[in-house]
C-alpha cells in the first residue's frame, strides 16, 4: 500500500490557515465574554431602546418667593392650538372643511382668517401651530367647535406650561426670565437655572415591530424632580417703593441713560430692593418698554427691516442689563465717607474740630484741584468739611493718610473685588494699578473721582460703615426647599473682613446724621421722625460730554441704630439740576419714610417735627357735633361748625385729605345751603412760616410740598395751587411747593 506523501508547503499553508481560524475563534470568544460581562448594560440598553419607547415627564420648574412668602414667579397652564394640514388634506370635501376650520378659529382666536388659511394651505405638514398662550376659556371655547363639527383628528388643543410673573415687572432685574423653552436666561431665573429646573423623568414601555404597546412586558417609570423653590431677601412692598421713586426721578430729572437703586440690610447684607428704571414686563421680555419703543420710533425706519430688528436687539439687551450689578460709574462726594472712616481709623485727623481752610482750590503736584463750592469754603472744621462735602479739606486728610494705606482701605472697603453676590454679570471696578498709584491720583480719588465702581460695590462699603465695621457679601437667596419642604440650602452671613472699628463707625455716623438735619449737602434726604445719615454725590463721566454728570445719593437709618442703606444714582439728568442733592436725595427720603415704619421702626419726633406734622382729615358726615369735635380733636384738629341741624352733612376738607397739623381745622355743616366761598390768597415768593400763617388766618388748611424741611429751607414759596384768587370752600386745602435746597457737590 502506497504512503501518502503531504507537500511542505501544503502543510505550510494548512498551519498558517489553522492557526489564523484558532486566533479568529479566540477573538470571537474573547468579545463574546467582552460582550457578555464587561459590556452587558451597554448592549442591554441598545437593544431595550429598539424595543422600547421612552415619554418624558417633565419636572415642574420651581417658584420663587419673597421674605415674606409672596410668590414672584410660577407656572401657569395655557394652551396652544395646532392643525393638522395633511389630515385635513386627506379628509371629504377637505376645500370645504379647510374654509369652515379657517372661520371658526379666527373668530374665537380673534385672528386674521387670512393667517389661518395661511398654515392650511400647509397641505403636506404634519402640523402647524397658529395660537398659544391661551387661557382656559378660550381653550374650551376650541374644544367646543372641534365636538361639534368632529374635527377631533385635525386640530388639536394641548396644555402647555409656561412661567408667569404676577407683579409683571416688579424687580424684572432680579427675577430675569426664561426662554420658550423653560430655561433661565437672565437674574435668578440663570443663576439658580439648575435648582429651579429640576430633573425630568420618564415613562418606559415595550413596542413590538409596529410600535405597538406590548401588554405584560417591559415597563418603567422614573418620575421627575421637581424643581427646588426659592426663598428670596427681596421684599415685594419694599421693592415696589424703591420702583415708585426711581420712576418718579427718571421723570423729573430726565436722566438720559437710566436710572437705578438698591435697598440692602445692613446687618445681613440680604437684598431688600433692586431696580433699574424704565423697567419691562416679565411675562412679555421681547416686547419693547415705552421708552425704547419711542427711541426705536424716532429713527423713522421701516419696521421689517435689518436696521429696525438689529436696534430693537440693541435696545432690549440695555433694558434687561441690571444696571446696580454690570454697569461701573464714578462715585463722586459719596466716597467721601470712606475717605473719612480711612482716617479716624488711622489717626490721621483725632479732633473732629480741628480746622482747615478751603480757598476754593488746592495744588496737588504742579496741578490746582478746585473745589465744588466758587471762592471756597472758608474755614471749617472736620465735620464740617464731610457735611459740605470739602474737596480741598479731602485732599489734606487723604495725603496725611498716605498712598499706600489709602490704597489698602479701598481694597479692604471691597472696592477692587467683585461682591461675589448670586447674580449673572457682575461687574468689577476700575481703579488705578498700585505701582501707578501717584499723589495726584491720591488727590482726585480722596474726592471720589477719577476711578469707577458699581453702585452694589459702593453701598456694600458703606453699608460696612453703618453696622460698625464690617464688610458683609451681598445676596439675594436666603434658602432653598425641595417639593416636600425639606431646606437644601441655607444662605449664611458672610463677614469678608473687619474694616474699621465700631467707634469709627459711629462716629462717621453721627457726622453724617448732623449733616442731613443741619444745613450739610445731604439735608434733602431729612425724614422727619427718623434720623437719616446720608451723603451726596455729583460726578463727571470722563471721557463723555463734559456736561454729562451722575448723580447719587446713599444713606442708612437710622443712624444710631442702623437697619437699612438705600442707594440711588442718576445717571446724565437732563432737567436743569443735575446735582444728587435735587435728583437723588428727596427719593431716598421717600424711601425711607415709607420702609421705616413697615420695617418696625419707630419714629421719635422732636418737638420741632410735632409742630409740622400732617394729619389724615377723617371722615365726620353723619356725625353729631359732640361726636365730630371729638373725632377731630384726638386727630389734633380744630372744627369750625356752621349751619343749624342734627347731623353732618358735607365737611371741607374731603376725608383723607393730608393736611399741616399745626393750625388745621375742618369745616363741618350742619345744612344743605353751601356757605359763601373764600378766596384764596397769594403766597408765592413767601417763607413758609409767612405762607402758613396767611394761609391759616385766611381760612384754608395747608399742604406742602418739595422740602421736607422747609421751615429751615432757604427757599420760599415756588407755586401754589389752586391758584390765587380763587374760590374755595373754609377749610380746603391749599398746596404750597418749596423747591429743594440745590447742594453742588
Amino acid at each position: 500500500m502506497a504512503k501518502l506523501s503531504i507537500d511542505r508547503r501544503t502543510l505550510k499553508r494548512s498551519s498558517l490557515m489553522a492557526v489564523f481560524l484558532l486566533a479568529v475563534f479566540l477573538f470571537l470568544l474573547f468579545r463574546v465574554f467582552a460582550i457578555q460581562f464587561f459590556q452587558f448594560e451597554h448592549y442591554q440598553k441598545k437593544v431595550i431602546d429598539q424595543l422600547t419607547t421612552a415619554s418624558p415627564v417633565r419636572a415642574e420648574r420651581g417658584v420663587i418667593l419673597d421674605s415674606a412668602g409672596r410668590v414672584l414667579a410660577e407656572n401657569r397652564t395655557v394652551y396652544r392650538v395646532s392643525l393638522f394640514p395633511n389630515v385635513i388634506e386627506r379628509s371629504a370635501s377637505a376645500d370645504e372643511t379647510r374654509e369652515r376650520i379657517a372661520a371658526g378659529l379666527s373668530e374665537i382666536l380673534s385672528l386674521n382668517i387670512e393667517k389661518v388659511r395661511e398654515h392650511l394651505a400647509h397641505k403636506t405638514a404634519l402640523s402647524r401651530t397658529v395660537a398659544q398662550n391661551l387661557d382656559t376659556e378660550t381653550a374650551n371655547r376650541v374644544l367646543r367647535f372641534i365636538g361639534e363639527n368632529k374635527f377631533y383628528e385635525m386640530i388639536a388643543v394641548e396644555a402647555v406650561t409656561t412661567r408667569y410673573y404676577p407683579y409683571g415687572s416688579l424687580a424684572a432685574h432680579c427675577l430675569g426670565f426664561t426662554g420658550s423653552d423653560g430655561q433661565g436666561l437672565y437674574g435668578l431665573e440663570l443663576q439658580y437655572d439648575a435648582a429651579l429646573r429640576g430633573k425630568n423623568g420618564s415613562y418606559v414601555t415595550a413596542r413590538d415591530s409596529r410600535g405597538n404597546e406590548m401588554p405584560n412586558a417591559y415597563e418603567a417609570y422614573i418620575p421627575a424632580e421637581n424643581g427646588y423653590t426659592l426663598y428670596t431677601t427681596l421684599d415685594a412692598y419694599i421693592q415696589s417703593v424703591l420702583e415708585r421713586e426711581l420712576n418718579k426721578t427718571l421723570l423729573e430729572s430726565g436722566a438720559k441713560n437710566r436710572v437705578c437703586g438698591i435697598v440692602m440690610d445692613v446687618e445681613s447684607g440680604a437684598i431688600l430692593a433692586m431696580a433699574t428704571a424704565p423697567s419691562f414686563d416679565l411675562n412679555e421680555p421681547f416686547a419693547l418698554n415705552a421708552a425704547s419703543q419711542k427711541a426705536i420710533d424716532a429713527l423713522g425706519v421701516d419696521p421689517a427691516s435689518e436696521e429696525y430688528a438689529a436696534e430693537k436687539s440693541r435696545l432690549l439687551l440695555e433694558t434687561w442689563s441690571n444696571k446696580a450689578v454690570t454697569e461701573i460709574y464714578m462715585p463722586g462726594s459719596t466716597f467721601k465717607t470712606l475717605t473719612c472712616s480711612m482716617v479716624l481709623e488711622e489717626g490721621a485727623v483725632t479732633n473732629l474740630d480741628e480746622r482747615f481752610f478751603c480757598s476754593g482750590a488746592l495744588t496737588v503736584a504742579d496741578r490746582n484741584i478746585h473745589c465744588h463750592k466758587a471762592g471756597g469754603h472758608g474755614s471749617l472744621t472736620f465735620k464740617e468739611g464731610l457735611q459740605n462735602s470739602c474737596n480741598p479739606v479731602m485732599m489734606t486728610i487723604a495725603a496725611r493718610l498716605g498712598k499706600d494705606k489709602f490704597y489698602q482701605y479701598v481694597r479692604n472697603f471691597g472696592l477692587l473685588e467683585k461682591t461675589g453676590i448670586d447674580l449673572p454679570g457682575e461687574g468689577n471696578s476700575i481703579f488705578h494699578a498700585p505701582s501707578k498709584f501717584t499723589e495726584l491720583d491720591l488727590a482726585t480719588a480722596s474726592f471720589g473721582q477719577n476711578f469707577k465702581v458699581s453702585l452694589l460695590q459702593m453701598i456694600s462699603a458703606v453699608s460696612a460703615v453703618a453696622n460698625g465695621g464690617e464688610l458683609l457679601s451681598p445676596y439675594l437667596v436666603e434658602r432653598m426647599t425641595d417639593s416636600d419642604g425639606n431646606v437644601v440650602y441655607e444662605h449664611e452671613r458672610a463677614v469678608r473682613r473687619r474694616v474699621i472699628s465700631e467707634k469709627t463707625a459711629k462716629t462717621i455716623s453721627a457726622i453724617l446724621e448732623e449733616g442731613v438735619s443741619g444745613d450739610g449737602g445731604a439735608k434733602n434726604a431729612y425724614v422727619p421722625g427718623y434720623r437719616v445719615a446720608a451723603k451726596t454725590g455729583t460726578s463727571e463721566k470722563i471721557g463723555d460730554d463734559a456736561s454729562a454728570r451722575i448723580g447719587s445719593c446713599v444713606g442708612y437709618a437710622p443712624a444710631d441704630e442702623p437697619r437699612v442703606a438705600v442707594i440711588i444714582e442718576v445717571d446724565e439728568p437732563s432737567g436743569g439740576v443735575r446735582y444728587g442733592s435735587v435728583v437723588a436725595a428727596p427719593y431716598l427720603a421717600n424711601v425711607m419714610e415709607d420702609i421705616l415704619p413697615y420695617l418696625g421702626v419707630e419714629a421719635r419726633y422732636t418737638e420741632e417735627e410735632e409742630e409740622n406734622l400732617t394729619v389724615g382729615v377723617p371722615n365726620c358726615i353723619g356725625m353729631t357735633r359732640e361726636e365730630a369735635e371729638e373725632l377731630l380733636s384726638e386727630a389734633g384738629i380744630a372744627a369750625v361748625f356752621s349751619g343749624e341741624g342734627d347731623r353732618v352733612l358735607a365737611q371741607s376738607p374731603a376725608v383723607g385729605s393730608r393736611i399741616k397739623k399745626n393750625g388745621a381745622s375742618v369745616s363741618l355743616r350742619f345744612t344743605e345751603e353751601e356757605t359763601t366761598p373764600l378766596s384764596v390768597p397769594d403766597v408765592v415768593g413767601k417763607s413758609a412760616a409767612e405762607a402758613n400763617r396767611t394761609l391759616v388766618d385766611a381760612g384754608f388748611n395747608v399742604a406742602i410740598e418739595g422740602a421736607r424741611d422747609f421751615l429751615r429751607s432757604s427757599k420760599n414759596v415756588a407755586a401754589q395751587y389752586p391758584a390765587p384768587g380763587v374760590s374755595l370752600p373754609r377749610g380746603s386745602v391749599v398746596t404750597v411747593r418749596f423747591l429743594y435746597d440745590e447742594k453742588d457737590e
